[in-house]
């Protein structure tokens, strides 16, 4: 018989079908333990109220979670397709650590050769931003915007100890803007690149999850 603790879930959050349905299409063959990919739905209080809800099941409370999907880029020079480690989450309420970001930096730079991975803070909105309000942004220090990974940390963290990490896809930057994710070669590029990232946070959970009390 095993004397190895069961291993804590793993928690997956997204917010559009389009990034559900990339991440469900990834290879689950790794996984370190049970996985939930969970629809929050767009912008921060339905990702709030999502992550709430799964995190109270006995199944997730102990969860470690990660927020993925679709970004906007904010400093120069990115594209879409490049990647973003968030060492924090910003929003009006709270700034959440991230934690084992520089083993998911390691593993995204292996799996996915010539991809640029791009670390520091990533800031919460809820809508869309553009233009002004983009630069603003990036002059506050961010280095990328999404409406979900913010609130689904905070709601995360505020549910219990446990470890959080977001990692987005940039479908849109300042010299890129898009307008629709499914119809523009960059929000392909994108979603192929989100496809492709699910070992890298099994990974990830094997080396920060917490065992199941």
């Amino acid at each position: 018989m095993s004397t190895q603790p069961a291993l804590a879930p793993l928690l997956i959050a997204c917010a559009l079908g389009i990034e559900h349905l990339a991440l469900r299409a990834g290879d689950k063959s790794g996984a370190g333990g049970p996985v939930t990919v969970l629809r929050t739905g767009m912008g921060p209080r339905a990702a709030e109220r999502a992550v709430e809800r799964a995190l109270a099941t006995p199944a997730l409370a102990d969860a470690a979670v990660v927020a993925t999907g679709f970004c906007a880029g904010l400093a120069p020079g990115m594209h879409p397709g490049d990647l973003v480690v968030a060492e924090e989450t910003r929003d009006q309420r709270s700034t959440v650590a991230c934690v084992g970001t520089e083993l998911l930096v390691k593993e995204l730079s292996r799996t996915l050769p010539g991809r640029t991975v791009h670390t520091g803070p990533l800031t919460g909105s809820d809508h869309v931003v553009h233009g002004a309000e983009r630069s603003a942004l990036a002059a506050g220090g961010a280095i990328a915007v999404d409406m979900e990974s913010a609130a689904t940390l905070f709601s995360a963290v505020r549910a219990g100890v446990r470890p959080v990490a977001a990692v987005r896809v940039v479908v849109d930057a300042p010299e890129h803007e898009l307008v629709r994710i499914g119809t523009i070669r960059g929000g392909i590029s994108a979603f192929r690149v989100l496809r492709s990232v699910l070992p890298i946070f099994f990974e990830w959970h094997r080396n920060v999850l917490l065992p199941r009390r």
